[in-house]
Parts: C-alpha cells; sequence; structure tokens
C-alpha cells in the first residue's frame, strides 16, 4: 500500500480519558471541557453505551435491580478499544446505543463517527483497560465524595431512568459501593490530573483547560507545518493527470469580466456559469464511457422503428458531484444544468482565524463505494480556488477515506496557484485536476514546464484572495 504523505487531524485525535465514581460529576466535568475548547469534531463517549447485551436471566435480574452493571466485566471495554482505535486511525465507526429503561442495546440505532480531532471517554471504566490508557493523550480522575456520589445517584435513577427509589438503594447497597472500592478508587493511581469535587473545583478546571488548549494548540500548529511541508519539494508532477482548459478567446474574454471590478453581479454569475459549463464538460470526459456495440443496446420508437446503438456511447460508470462549501457552490448551477439528477455531497472547510489550520466541520456525502458488480464512482470534486491547497487535500483524504479510489477524484476549480499544485500532487499525485488559471508568485521557483501550461500561467498573483464565491453569492 502507498504511505500516506497527508496525515489528516483526525488521523492524531487528541484523546482524553475521564473517569470516577458513579455520581461523581464526569459528564459535567466533560461538558465543561467540551465548551471551553470550543473544538470542532470533538466527540463524546460515554461508557454507557457500551454495556453488554444481557441473556435472558441476566435481564430479569436487571429489571429486579439484582443485576451487577457496575463491575468491569458488566462493560464491553474490547469493543471500546476497537471503536476508538477505528477512530484513532481516521475510519468511519458505528458506536453502539443501549437503553437503561429496556436494559440492552438498540439493534436499530447507532451513532456513526467519522473526523474526531478530539475524543473524550467519560465513564466509571475510563482508565481501567492498559491497552485504552496507551492510546489516551491525557487522563482524568474526578474525585468527589462517595455520599455526594450517592445522592446524585438516587437523583439520576429516578428522574432520568424511570428507577424506584427502592430499587436505587438496593443496586446501591449492593453492587454500586462494594465494586467502587474495589475496582474504581485503584484506577485514581492512572491519571495523570485529579480533580477533588469535580467540576466545582474551578482552579482545578481553570488549570486543565489551559493545558488541553496549550496541547491543541501545538496540535495545531504541527498539522499547519505538515501542509507546508508538501509544497517545499519541487515534484515531478505527472501533466496527464493536469487538464488546462485551452486559452480561446472566449476564455480570455471571460477571465476579463470576472476580475474586472467594475462587471455586474449579474454579469459575473453568468460568465462564471459560462467557465464552469466548460471546465465540467472538460472533466466529463475522463468518465469512462462504453459503446453502443458493448453493451448491444437498442433502443424502439413509438412507430416501432428499431435503432442500433452501434455509434452511440453511454457512461461506464456514475458520475458523483462534491462540493467544498461554499466555494465548490458556484459549481452546482452549471452541474444540475448538465447532469440534473446527479448526487452531490457536501464538505465545509474552513480556516482557523487563530491557528491557520484547515478544519473539517461538516460531512454529508452520498454513497461513495461502488455497487457489487460495477465500476468505482468518478467522483468531481468543486473548489472554485485552490490557493494553499490545505481544503483541497483535506477534501481529497475525506474521500479517499469513503473507499474513493484515488484515480477516480478529479478536482475541479477555475483557478489554481503553483503552491497548491505542487502540495495537492505530492500528497496525492494519482488524482485529475482540471483548471482554467494557474498562478505563480514571482520569487517562487517555476513548477509550470510544459508549454500548454505556460500559455495559462498568471504571475500578477490577482487570485491570491478568495473573491470569487463571495462576488458569486453577492456578500463582497
Amino acid at each position: 500500500m502507498e504511505a500516506e504523505k497527508y496525515i489528516p487531524p483526525w488521523k492524531s485525535p487528541y484523546i482524553i480519558g475521564i473517569a470516577g465514581l458513579s455520581g461523581s460529576g464526569k459528564t459535567t466535568v466533560a461538558q465543561k471541557i467540551i465548551s471551553s475548547i470550543n473544538e470542532p469534531w470533538t466527540i463524546l463517549f460515554s461508557l454507557d453505551n457500551f454495556y453488554k447485551e444481557l441473556t435472558p436471566e441476566q435481564s430479569a435480574q436487571a429489571f429486579r435491580n439484582e443485576y451487577d452493571f457496575d463491575t468491569p466485566n458488566s462493560i464491553d471495554l474490547d469493543h471500546l478499544y476497537d471503536c476508538v482505535k477505528s477512530i484513532k486511525q481516521g475510519k468511519k465507526t458505528d458506536i453502539p446505543m443501549y437503553s437503561f429503561v429496556k436494559h440492552k442495546r438498540l439493534p436499530d440505532e447507532k451513532l456513526t463517527i467519522y473526523g474526531a480531532n478530539v475524543v473524550i471517554i467519560e465513564g466509571i471504566y475510563a482508565l481501567h483497560k492498559k491497552e485504552l490508557l496507551e492510546l489516551m493523550d491525557c487522563k482524568v480522575y474526578v474525585d468527589t465524595d462517595l455520599d455526594i456520589c450517592y445522592s446524585r445517584r438516587l437523583l439520576r435513577d429516578i428522574v432520568h431512568r424511570d428507577r424506584d427509589i427502592q430499587g436505587v438503594i438496593k443496586q446501591w447497597d449492593s453492587f454500586v459501593k462494594p465494586n467502587a472500592v474495589s475496582y474504581v478508587l485503584p484506577t485514581r493511581a492512572n491519571a495523570d490530573v485529579v480533580i477533588p469535587r469535580g467540576s466545582d473545583n474551578t482552579v482545578a478546571m481553570e488549570i486543565l483547560i489551559q493545558h488541553l488548549r496549550r496541547q491543541l494548540d501545538q496540535k495545531s500548529i504541527d498539522h499547519v507545518n505538515h501542509l507546508k511541508t508538501l509544497g517545499k519539494a519541487v515534484v515531478p508532477v505527472n501533466w496527464e493527470n493536469v487538464h488546462f482548459l485551452k486559452p480561446t478567446n472566449q476564455l480570455k474574454a471571460i477571465k476579463t469580466i470576472i476580475l474586472n471590478r467594475n462587471s455586474t453581479n449579474d454579469d459575473f454569475v453568468f460568465f462564471f456559469n459560462r467557465a464552469a459549463s466548460i471546465l465540467i464538460s472538460e472533466a466529463l470526459d475522463l468518465v469512462e464511457y462504453i459503446p453502443g456495440t458493448e453493451l448491444k443496446k437498442t433502443i424502439v420508437t413509438p412507430t416501432n422503428c428499431t435503432l442500433e446503438m452501434g455509434d452511440a456511447f453511454f457512461p461506464g460508470q456514475e458520475v458523483i458531484a462534491v462540493s467544498v462549501v461554499r466555494s465548490g457552490d458556484c459549481f452546482i448551477r452549471s452541474l444540475r444544468r448538465i447532469i440534473p439528477a446527479a448526487k452531490i455531497g457536501k464538505l465545509l472547510i474552513q480556516t482557523d482565524s487563530r491557528t491557520g489550520e484547515p478544519k473539517l466541520h461538516t460531512e454529508k456525502l452520498p454513497p461513495l463505494e461502488a455497487k457489487e458488480g460495477g465500476k468505482p464512482s468518478k467522483v468531481l470534486l468543486f473548489d472554485s480556488q485552490t490557493i494553499s491547497g490545505a481544503a483541497a487535500i483535506m477534501a481529497i483524504k475525506v474521500l479517499l477515506d469513503h473507499n474513493v479510489q484515488q484515480d477516480q477524484i478529479v478536482l475541479v476549480t477555475y483557478t489554481s496557484t503553483e503552491t497548491s499544485i505542487r502540495k495537492i500532487f505530492n500528497a496525492f499525485p494519482r488524482i485529475h485536476l482540471v483548471v482554467a488559471c494557474v498562478g505563480k508568485r514571482s520569487h517562487e521557483s517555476t513548477l509550470i514546464s510544459n508549454p500548454e501550461a505556460d500559455s495559462n500561467l498568471d504571475s500578477d498573483w490577482w487570485m491570491s484572495s478568495r473573491f470569487i464565491d463571495s462576488r458569486y453569492f453577492g456578500t463582497s
């Protein structure tokens, strides 16, 4: 397998474990951390979802409050470990859902997680399994007095879990308290940080949150530096995979109108749509087509005339569009005119103004994998401008994580900088790029080295600011 040259943030998520007695305030601590660090794609793993399936006999015991839910063996820690490891590898992962009212997992409900930047594992045995501890970057123990935990447990189980008070007391005395002393309290020794009194301890919480912010800031810096390294070396670009639009008089006129600040918004949108249609048509030339003779396809007209389709061609693979919001949305109107029924996915990737790090906020994608026995789909990835290339690189990695083959991805963009081309092809040398205009800084070493590319080259760096989507949607 080809070694990965781009490692996205979700392949090295920051993992925090939070343990403590039942009712100690672990969930409140976790929620305060989430609200304070304000990090997109923060995932909260509750061990409550990982209770093991009960046999009929065990289920009957549970309804009588006679089943021990507080022993380590009641929780499927192996499954939890597999899920956390899967997320750390950047894979889409299904998390089970558990009902405390029904005392069983809900087979028709699950939580699908993909792309976590921060993972918080919260539960009484979050710091119990050695292999899970090795995956964690920060381990926290919430240390609250046992009597306070008891009162909180009574309130929680009666109000939120529909239990009767006698059953809650019976379960506490029989299982919760003995297991807390035997199994939960010893895990305090595995913690990096112990918070007495839980979230009420504002000083300890502030120190912890400051530490987490520093660690996450460093993680962002490392990611930005990683992206920069992709553009340092001049890579031998496979020019067969870079498809420039021929600089016709029509395209020169379109470019002039798009760059003219005095052009009306209506003219800007009209002429960009024309350029977008040309780019999409160029991208569709990369779709595999099958001659009608191979399909042995015929058409019978309403007048019973039979037409042989030997001279016709038909798409041999499905075309799926993915837009990098909102830059790529400028192409959607033209796409709908060319392929009205095209499936369209969305990726929201925005740059953190504080750190300069691109961050994946949302992914809404249709099924991208090829149907059984069918050919892989051709995915058109739309981004009207690629300046640093960071958003495009992250978007391509999301598609690869969804089992799209690299050579089936076509990045369609109106403008692309020399730097972004270098970075993109350094990370993913087998994708295809369809582009109308390319620019470079005058002090940079020239990446462009073939006549067709040189004819499209701009050196005035006019595309260094992201303006197309702003003008297209009238927000400039």
